[in-house]
This record gives structure tokens, C-alpha cells and sequence, in this order.
């Protein structure tokens, strides 16, 4: 027993723990073996001689002058037969054998004497870690528990689950890894250390130690989103317009980029260039696919959808969808991906359920038309303004009354009828071909010299006007940068 105290030392230093904690937790061991051979009530008390290193344990009595729990509480008179001085409210105690304390309790002490250590292990590893979530740190595969690995930090010992493994990564014991802390726990189930190769923040601390202009703060990472094993997008941001933000991350013939690559086993990394403009921002997060335009739905939900050409659909959607995928994480935003031709289908079916079938005549009268023209249409039984946009314009001046200029005058009209629907779907007018759609090909078939335009500002159906001429309003058509197009994907070469 008198080694009790060097024990103690050499199991503080190796734990790095206090040692009060850990003769507080010898001595509670010492009381759960006490009371399980005892097997009673009494409050029961132990001191460590510092002297000999000999531990004494103890019955501890309340004094009161009416006894009420006879196994804790004792009369004044009792009292004073071992201490003449007793007073109520004093205590005595009263020494317990500990030579009867056999190898199933000295079991008991031990398993309490370790729980006791370990918790403090827990609490000391908590405090230390708890603020450096995220941090990227250096490691040795020790072991394999399952599907999990153990990594051998130094001080402690972390736990990899499987699922915050790449599933390009392929470790053996003994291997160097690198990885970023996931989170710590005091108790339960997962307690103690996690760390993570799958994590986003990964990718940014290998960026940070790779380009000294993220480190220094020139060059900014303003979002990561990652699907580890297959692709990562980072957006970064200059705060020098004369530094290249995208190009320094890339670095001179890529060999910043590649080195990270080859850390994560060769993941595909695109690296975006940041703009505070969601537009913009989706229109370089989306690539290597052409955006045609990006429309905002809704910018308090943070919804917005994007049009593309159709040979460029499946390229901005990628494989299982996880280009556009990615693109939302790393936005925020939710993203609707439509082709042209979905788009002009979603649209004529918008303007022929909001177009009143078989509408008169007479209802172009209040976007143009003459009353006069309006009777003399009547009366040659063109009674709809559907009819009427079938007809050509020979069909039109065969009518008596109608000249070339009051051919003029019915297309304005007719356009003007059919913009009022745009209005109402909130169309612009690049996609006008769809409205002219509705207007089938009657009013189209004219020849090129055969009418001019109208002098309003109005897109007629004659000329539709396409997205390069008269771009939507909400309606961005931000060019990539070329940058973009030359770093913007880096992939293994």
C-alpha cells in the first residue's frame, strides 16, 4: 500500500490527468467494494493515509438527540461514548475492516477506478477539441474495429466511421492519413473523437495549405459542396481584382490542384469562381455546361430555374444528376433545370389554357383594330381571332375592303392580343416563338418585303425576337469567364 501514491503519479502522467481526479477515483472504488461487501445503508467514508499510502474506511453517524435512521443517525449519549465532546449536529465515525474485503471486490474497485479515468480522459479530450471542429490533422491507421478505423492522433485516438470514408481511400494499418475533425462526445454511444475524410472541410484545409493566397487572405473560399469519391465544386473569391482567384487555386500548369487531387485518391475537383450575383454565380457553378438563361422563381425561398440548349441538358444535369446537384448545395438555392424545348412546351400549354378558345373578332378591337375592319372580317365569315391568324396575307386582302396596310393593321392587333397572355405567365420576350406558336403559321407565311414593321416597340409576329436581341427581364445571360472555361474543371490528366 505504501506504492499507492507513485500508482497514482505514474497513472496521472501517462492519462495526462489531475492527480486529485485520480485518488477522488480510487477512493470512490474503494467505497462502491466497501458497500457491496458490507451490504449495508451506513454512509459510508474513505481517507488515504499520505503517510503509509493506507486506506481507511469509515461509518459516518450524524449526532441528534431524537434518532430517527438508526443506521446513519446516533444519540448524544451513544455519541459521547466515542467522543466525550460530541454536540448534536456533529458527526462520528466509526472505522470498517478493510482486510475483509476479498478479490470480488477489489474487481469492483478496479472496474469503478477505470470508469473514473476514462470519464476524466473524455472531459480532458472534450475541452480540447470541442473548438478545433473542422481542423485538419495528421494521423496512423492503428487498427480496424469493422468497417471503422482507428487513427492514432498522439494524444488520443479518434474513430473514422465508414461513412465518413471516401470510397476511393484504401487503408492499411500502419498507414499516415490525413483527415479533418468531425466532432467530439463526452458519453454515449459515440463518445470520444471523430474524425472525417468525406467532409467538405477537407477539401478546403488541403486548398488553404496549398495556395498561400488563401492562407494569407487574398483569394477567399466562400463555399464547398462535396460528394466524396466522385466530385467536388469550391467557390472561391478575390479581394485583389489583379489576383486571378480561380487560376491561383489551380496554380502554374495545375500542380496545386493536382496535388490534391492525388491526396483525395483522385476525385474530380471544379473550382468556381464566387460572384454575389445568384445568376451569375449558377451560371459558373453549372459548368461545364452552357447556360442559356437563369430565371429567379422566387428569391425569398430561394428557387430559380435554368434554361439550357438541348444538346447541353444532360451535361448540366451530370451523371445521376449530381452536377446540378452539387450546384445547389453550393448555392443554397433550389434549381429547375429545363431544356428549350421543355420549356416552349410548358409555355404553349400555359398560353392555350389561358387563351379564350373561339374568341371574337371584335375582341381586337381594344388592341388596335378598326371597327370598320372588325365588321368587314364579320361579314366574310371571320368571326374568331383563331381563324383569322390561320389566314395569309393574300387570303386577307382577297377580302373586299382590306389592303395591304389593313393587313398591317390586323398582325399588330393579333400580336397585341396574344402579348397580353405573355404578360399574365410573366413570358418574356425571348421566348416569343412560343406565343407565335399559338398563332399558327397563317400570319407567318408573309413575305419579307411585302410588310413593315409597326412603329410601337412591340415584337410582332412576323419578327420574333430571340433571347441574343431582347434578353427577359430577371433574365441573366452572364458570359463564363474564360478563366472558367480553362481551370474552371480540373480533372485527372
Amino acid at each position: 500500500m505504501g506504492t499507492i501514491y507513485q500508482s497514482i503519479e505514474i497513472l496521472s502522467k501517462e492519462k495526462g490527468i489531475d492527480k486529485q481526479i485520480v485518488l477522488d477515483a480510487v477512493k470512490d472504488a474503494v467505497l462502491a467494494a466497501a458497500r457491496k461487501q458490507f451490504r449495508t445503508n451506513e454512509e459510508l467514508g474513505a481517507d488515504l493515509d499520505p503517510q503509509t499510502g493506507a486506506i481507511h474506511i469509515y461509518a459516518i453517524y450524524k449526532v441528534v438527540e431524537t434518532v430517527s435512521d438508526p443506521e446513519r443517525e446516533m444519540s448524544v449519549e451513544q455519541a459521547r461514548q466515542y467522543d466525550p465532546a460530541a454536540e448534536p449536529g456533529s458527526e462520528i465515525r466509526l472505522p470498517r475492516p478493510t482486510d475483509v474485503l476479498g478479490r470480488i471486490s477489489a474487481q469492483t474497485a478496479r472496474q469503478v477506478i477505470l470508469q473514473k479515468v476514462r470519464e476524466a480522459e473524455r472531459e480532458i479530450i472534450y475541452q480540447e477539441y470541442v473548438g478545433r471542429i473542422g481542423e485538419l490533422v495528421t494521423g496512423t491507421v492503428k487498427r480496424m474495429e469493422g468497417p471503422d478505423l482507428i487513427v492514432d492522433l498522439g494524444k488520443t485516438e479518434a474513430r473514422l466511421p465508414k461513412k465518413e470514408q471516401s470510397k476511393l481511400d484504401n487503408y492499411a494499418v500502419g498507414d499516415r492519413i490525413r483527415c479533418v475533425i468531425k466532432g467530439v462526445e463526452k458519453s454515449g454511444k459515440n463518445a470520444g473523437l471523430t474524425v472525417s475524410r468525406a467532409a467538405p472541410e477537407l477539401v478546403m484545409r488541403l486548398f488553404e495549405q496549398e495556395v498561400p493566397e488563401i492562407y494569407d487572405g487574398t483569394v477567399v473560399i466562400k463555399a464547398c459542396a462535396r460528394e466524396a469519391g466522385e466530385r467536388t465544386k469550391i467557390a472561391v473569391w478575390s479581394r485583389d481584382r489583379d489576383v486571378d482567384c480561380v487560376g491561383a487555386c489551380v496554380g502554374m500548369k495545375g500542380m496545386r490542384v493536382q496535388s490534391i487531387i492525388r491526396e483525395l485518391r483522385g476525385e474530380k475537383i471544379d473550382i468556381i469562381q464566387y460572384s454575389d450575383d445568384p445568376v451569375t454565380f449558377a451560371t459558373n457553378a453549372l459548368s461545364p455546361a452552357k447556360i442559356s438563361r437563369v430565371t429567379i422563381l422566387d428569391p425569398v425561398e430561394k428557387h430559380m430555374e435554368v434554361i439550357v440548349d438541348d444538346s447541353q441538358l444532360s451535361l448540366a444535369i451530370g451523371k445521376k444528376g449530381q452536377n446540378v446537384r452539387l450546384c445547389a448545395k453550393l448555392l443554397g438555392w433550389k434549381i429547375d433545370i429545363k431544356s428549350e424545348e421543355e420549356k416552349r412546351q410548358e409555355v404553349e400549354s400555359a398560353m392555350a389554357a389561358l387563351v379564350v378558345p373561339g374568341a371574337s373578332v371584335t375582341a381586337l378591337i381594344e388592341h388596335g383594330l378598326s371597327q370598320e375592319l372588325a365588321a368587314s372580317l364579320e361579314g366574310a365569315g371571320v368571326t374568331t381571332v383563331e381563324q383569322l391568324g390561320s389566314m395569309t396575307p393574300e387570303e386577307l386582302e382577297a377580302i373586299p375592303g382590306i389592303d395591304r396596310k389593313a393587313v398591317e393593321e390586323i398582325q399588330f392587333a393579333v400580336n397585341a392580343y396574344y402579348a397580353q397572355f405573355e404578360e399574365a405567365l410573366g413570358v418574356s420576350s425571348d421566348i416569343h416563338g412560343a406565343t407565335t406558336a399559338v398563332v399558327e403559321a397563317g400570319l407567318l407565311q408573309a413575305e419579307e418585303g411585302a410588310h413593315s414593321e409597326p412603329e410601337a416597340a412591340q415584337p410582332t409576329a412576323l419578327e420574333p425576337v430571340g433571347p441574343e436581341e431582347s434578353p427577359a427581364a430577371g433574365v441573366a445571360e452572364p458570359e463564363v469567364p474564360s478563366n472558367s472555361s480553362e481551370f474552371g474543371t480540373i480533372e485527372e490528366r
